[in-house]
């Protein structure tokens, strides 16, 4: 695809910014909680979302959530702060752990870990028992994140200000993001999403010809508390359950 723009150093459209959902039942208990349309917000979740709408420098363009219940909330509750109106997305809700749903035993968790790390590390095509394979996650997440550069990311949309914003989950949103931003493991395995925290992306055009601009792809430009390089040895941080 190409846009027209002006010659020059490649063009940057607005950030694609994933948030991760706020705390939900599901996180305090410890389960594996991902069939839409999934636990609520705990009165903690609430707050969070809210503290995160009333934080951003200015309010997001657009607004989007995963279908889950979780997500809903707490892109409602930025709306409640910010006014954007919150629309819902289908295709970005969590990874599917099929068999695994609503487990919270030790085996169940390192079951899940193994297969998603198994993912990080290309093997995309293992699977959960009973639920989906890295390739099914990334084939119908991936398709969502596309759609909304080509709508809203594009040099055609100079006019426009503000960033997008996509409410969406932790484990669906690091495999997207090591795909997509190029971060690789062992960063993306090693350093979860707090509830609330961000995947900051930003879609790259260069000059062709002097004034079209072809799609580069994605930049991460931020990983949850992290700004590149992500390539920095860090100790793995506590993983609650995904959701």
């Amino acid at each position: 695809m190409t846009e027209t723009v002006e010659t020059g150093a490649p063009y940057r459209a607005g950030k694609l910014i994933l948030v991760r959902h706020g705390e939900t039942e599901g996180n305090v208990a410890k389960v594996l909680d991902t069939r839409v349309p999934g636990l609520p917000l705990t009165e903690r979740g609430v707050a969070q979302a809210k503290s995160f709408g009333a934080a951003l420098p200015v309010p997001p363009r657009r607004l989007f959530s995963s279908p889950a219940l979780r997500a809903r909330q707490t892109a409602g509750h930025i709306e409640s702060v910010t006014g954007v109106p919150a629309e819902v997305l289908d295709g970005v809700y969590e990874v599917q752990v099929g068999d695994l749903e609503g487990a919270g035993s030790d085996a169940a968790h390192r079951l899940f870990q193994d297969v998603y790390h198994r993912w990080h590390h290309g093997e995309l095509e293992a699977r959960l028992p009973g639920g989906e394979s890295g390739q099914d996650v990334l084939d119908r997440y991936l398709l969502v994140l596309e759609h909304l550069r080509l709508t809203y990311l594009t040099p055609g949309d100079l006019h426009e200000e503000g960033d997008i914003l996509l409410v969406s989950h932790g484990a669906a949103m690091r495999l997207a993001g090591r795909v997509l931003g190029g971060v690789a493991a062992p960063f993306a395995t090693n350093n979860h999403l707090d509830n609330t925290e961000t995947i900051e992306l930003v879609p790259q055009y260069a000059p062709t010809g002097g004034v079209e601009a072809d799609f580069l792809g994605w930049e991460c430009v931020r990983w949850g508390r992290y700004t590149p390089p992500f390539d920095t040895e860090i100790e793995p941080t506590a993983d609650d359950p995904m959701g």
